[in-house]
């Protein structure tokens, strides 16, 4: 199942020495479905913020750049995508834009996958947490640059400045994120209301290609997945990583790359869930140890996803 060619993909992430979120949620997931992934790893914690206590530095725009400009002098920054998630300071973000935009004039079908990760929704009421000056950076130049973005609706909402109520509206807001630059828009969650009922979560897709006749095409997709009842961490970074490599090997299909993602995603968290309450025991809530991603023990299922979510196109 490997890319035909080599892939390689520059993934701008978080790292935790314990568990898996950000570059360790992302790198596994890639390599096992074939990519060469080369990582810069924006912060290194003992582990996730979730945690009661978390350790670590920090790296700053300077030395992302120095380590960018390492790979410059060995003439091996050469890349086909590139993937980033969670930041928290404007000056990082302002540099991976430079960095992608730079590795763009080198590769012109480089794709950049980007998670504008700022805030969620919590019983209906958004709140962002990243600091609100990100949003201006992410709008007005992250998202020109980018090919494909995973926002969850409040995300999504944000960049637009669109409130989401209804299917359509959400329709008419990744049309208007299209109109901003990338090609690929996810809606990875939203609090629409499912046909199939209030134990599914919707998400939403849209691929927007122009034919060789100069015709504009968009394929629009809703996937409704079972609810899974818990906080899970890195499930976002993930789920971009796998969209990524689905959607590499089936480029014009949103639906099937949407369908592998979701399914392996689906699987990943069942797993996840079942361990984790077997670990805490009967009637204990599981902790944020017991609750990390069940990544290793995926791997056939990450490789070689069995499909228990399908997307229905709009």
């Amino acid at each position: 199942m490997e890319p035909e060619r080599e892939c390689r993909v520059l993934s701008i992430q978080s790292h935790v020495v314990r568990g898996y979120v950000g570059n360790k949620a992302a790198t596994f997931p890639l390599q096992v479905l074939g990519f060469e992934v080369d990582t810069v790893n924006s912060v290194q914690f003992s582990n996730h913020t979730g945690y009661a206590h978390w350790k670590g530095q920090v790296l700053n725009s300077d030395e992302l750049h120095e380590l960018y400009e390492g790979l410059k002098l060995n003439k091996v920054n050469q890349y086909d995508y590139v993937l980033t998630g969670y930041t928290r300071d404007t000056s990082f973000l302002a540099m991976v834009v430079d960095i992608v935009q730079e590795l763009k004039q080198q590769n012109s079908n480089l794709v950049y996958v980007c998670d504008p990760v700022m805030g969620d929704k919590w019983n209906g009421e958004g709140s962002m947490y990243v600091p609100k000056d990100l949003l201006p950076v992410y709008r007005d130049k992250v998202v020109p640059v980018a090919d494909i973005i995973t926002p969850n609706q409040f995300e999504a909402e944000l960049l637009t400045g669109r409130k989401i109520h209804t299917e359509e509206e959400a329709l008419e807001v990744m049309d208007m994120l299209h109109a901003m630059g990338p090609e690929t828009v996810v809606i990875t969650s939203s609090d629409l209301q499912a046909p199939l009922g209030n134990d599914y979560l919707i998400a939403l897709g849209s691929h927007r290609k122009t034919t060789a006749d100069g015709t504009k095409m968009t394929q629009r997709i809703r996937v409704e997945s079972p609810k899974v009842d818990a906080v899970f961490v890195g499930t976002g970074d993930l789920f971009a990583a796998m969209l990524l490599a689905w959607t590499h090997k089936h480029p014009n299909n949103l639906k099937v790359a949407c369908e592998k993602t979701v399914s392996a995603m689906q699987h990943v968290l069942q797993r996840t869930i079942k361990s984790a309450k077997a670990q805490a025991g009967e009637g204990n809530k599981p902790n944020s140890a017991q609750l990390e991603l069940r990544m290793v023990q995926s791997k056939k299922d990450i490789e070689n996803p069995e499909i228990i979510v399908k997307a229905t196109v709009l």
